[in-house]
């Protein structure tokens, strides 16, 4: 049951039975993103990355040197989740972690030489991807609109 009572609406009713596996698209969705690791994974091994850790390291290259919160909002994940992804980075010599100067709270993570370098090995991902999708590009950008919308309404109405 949904935590927010939303307004009945009429629905079009998907053809069969409405809670056959295959009707439901939560399911497409999670599908569909176990093929998309299982991609990621292969082409994550030679940069000995898992697919967490890949998307730490993106935030990273966009703006290093920032704290643990901002990287937690910014993958939708809780600090219990990423400090072991930020542990083994580290261990790896990709970042840093160093206590904030002005609040001892606040922990800022910053990439390391080793950390800048591995960017330019990831380079080629985005397009191995596109092309394990087999979309066009204006495909990827047009269905990424979709799922961005979709989780802005899923969002509001959790």
């Amino acid at each position: 049951m949904p935590s927010k009572r939303l307004a009945a609406k009429p629905l079009n009713a998907p053809q069969g039975d409405s809670l056959a596996l295959d009707e439901q698209l939560c399911f497409a969705l999670y599908s569909t993103m176990l093929s998309l690791n299982k991609v990621y994974r292969g082409l994550l091994h030679d940069l000995d990355l898992t697919y967490l850790q890949y998307l730490v390291m993106l935030v990273l290259w966009e703006k290093d040197g920032i704290n643990v919160s901002e990287i937690c909002t910014r993958l939708a994940l809780e600090t219990t989740t990423l400090t072991p992804l930020l542990k083994r980075l580290e261990a790896r010599g990709l970042i840093q972690r160093v206590r904030s100067a002005s609040d001892e709270r606040q922990v800022i993570v910053s990439l390391t030489a080793e950390g800048r370098t591995l960017r330019g090995k990831a380079k080629a991902l985005p397009s191995c991807v596109a092309q394990a999708m087999e979309l066009a590009p204006k495909e990827i950008g047009v269905l990424r609109a979709q799922l961005l919308a979709l989780r802005s309404n899923l969002d509001r109405n959790a």
